[in-house]
């Protein structure tokens, strides 16, 4: 049985956005361990509700209207356990990036120190294949703890079973919801040496993208052999505003919300550089951000 007060109805997910725009949930639960997330899913299937899962909400663009079903953060579920002598990790879904980037530098694991400024989940990250230039979580990978929406089963999937593309993962594609990863890194680093390179990064990040605002970090995929930047930048678009929405000055693919967007505006924005970016170059870029209660294809 699940305890009823584990829920909040019709709740706002406005602050549960990093761009902070959002709709109401019908049901909303923030699970603390593997455990209540597993028995949230079971609920959901045994009372016909839809489910949707949400992580740090940093790629994600939540329509303003009510959102039928439970939606489920897992923001909560960051137990971590960190061998330093074999280099394994094994994480919940719910831990953030920055803070797995930072246990590792203080335990002298090596090779995850890009992580530092995605504002995303472990969960997410290996969901969307999350990533800077070519590194990314999947390359530590070793297995995946996951529950399957149909059947109820959880089940543990190794990385081999598990295609990863850019900006991909099989988990956009079926009924298995991630609860947990075991990663490997490069144990026994300089752990001063992978502290400063930490924070090195983090400096680089914020001098170039507006981390200041809210924003959902990159908002279109590069195509091949190509920067989205670079390509916004060339239509002219840099610092254009439809309401509060704003294509940020500082990174083209970035949008902005400078303080009472509407989920509308910032939707409109996206439509609008697709559109003037095709019209320019005949590229179609495609969006990192993963959009709830919109008509578009996910």
């Amino acid at each position: 049985m699940i305890k009823e007060n584990i829920f909040s109805h019709n709740f706002n997910l406005v602050n549960y956005t990093t761009i902070k725009v959002g709709g109401i949930a019908e049901y909303f639960a923030e699970p603390v361990n593997a455990q209540e997330f597993i028995k949230l899913i079971e609920w959901s299937k045994f009372n016909n509700k839809k489910c949707q899962i949400i992580g740090a909400g940093s790629n994600l663009l939540i329509n303003n209207i009510f959102l039928e079903g439970l939606t489920i953060c897992t923001k909560k579920m960051r137990s971590i356990e960190i061998d330093s002598n074999t280099g394994i990790v094994e994480a919940e879904a719910g831990v953030m990036l920055p803070n797995l980037s930072n246990l590792l530098a203080k335990n002298g694991l090596e090779g995850g120190e890009w992580a530092i400024g995605i504002p995303g989940t472990v969960g997410g990250a290996i969901c969307m294949n999350a990533g800077s230039r070519n590194l990314s979580l999947a390359n530590n990978l070793i297995s995946v703890k996951v529950i399957n929406t149909k059947t109820l089963e959880t089940l543990e999937i190794e990385r081999k079973d598990i295609i990863f593309k850019y900006r991909f993962s099989s988990f956009q594609d079926n009924n298995l919801i991630i609860i947990s990863v075991k990663l490997q890194f490069k144990p026994k680093g300089n752990i001063q040496k992978l502290i400063e390179k930490t924070k090195n990064n983090l400096k680089l990040k914020t001098e170039k993208q507006p981390y200041h605002l809210p924003s959902f970090g990159s908002v279109f995929k590069n195509p091949e052999n190509k920067f989205a930047a670079k390509l916004i930048e060339e239509t002219g678009l840099k610092g254009f505003k439809i309401g509060d929405a704003e294509i940020s000055t500082m990174h083209s693919n970035f949008i902005i919300n400078n303080s009472s967007a509407s989920s509308k505006d910032i939707f409109e924005l996206i439509i609008l550089i697709q559109q003037k970016v095709l019209q320019n170059t005949g590229i179609f870029l495609q969006p990192e951000v993963r959009m709830i209660g919109f008509d578009y294809p996910n």
